[in-house]
């Protein structure tokens, strides 16, 4: 299972890139090995102030339907146009080509329980 050591991570399988006041946010190969093959991603709150732990959007897989939870506090600036002719891109290309949605941090956003790598092989065994 591949997990960056450079990342973030939640318990609900989304990694987090943090640079600067952005965090480029995806799911974890572990989530999308979970899911099966992904063939729709829907975001529609581009643009919008969300609090960290709220729904963003979500991952259709073939079998199930997956809601996608806000990391951290911040305003969704982008969402990654390449999932709307690729949803495959989250099963083959997790944390490159496959990140969901860049956001722009909230001054007053607390990510002290984003986990390390380490805590969250932890978690997934």
């Amino acid at each position: 299972m591949n997990t960056p050591s450079e990342l973030k991570y939640t318990k609900d399988h989304e990694w987090v890139k943090i640079e600067g006041n952005v965090a480029t946010i995806g799911i974890t190969d572990f989530a999308q090995g979970e899911l099966g093959d992904i063939v729709y991603v829907d975001v529609d709150t581009v643009d919008d102030e969300i609090n960290g732990g709220e729904v963003f959007g979500s991952v259709e897989a073939v079998k199930t339907v997956s809601d996608l939870f806000l990391p951290i506090s911040g305003k969704v600036t982008e969402f990654n146009s390449a999932l709307e002719d690729q949803p495959e891109l989250l099963n083959t290309d997790p944390y490159g080509n496959g990140w969901i949605i860049k956001l722009e941090i909230a001054e007053d956003a607390d990510h002290s329980d984003l986990l390390s790598a380490e805590d969250y092989q932890a978690i997934i065994g």
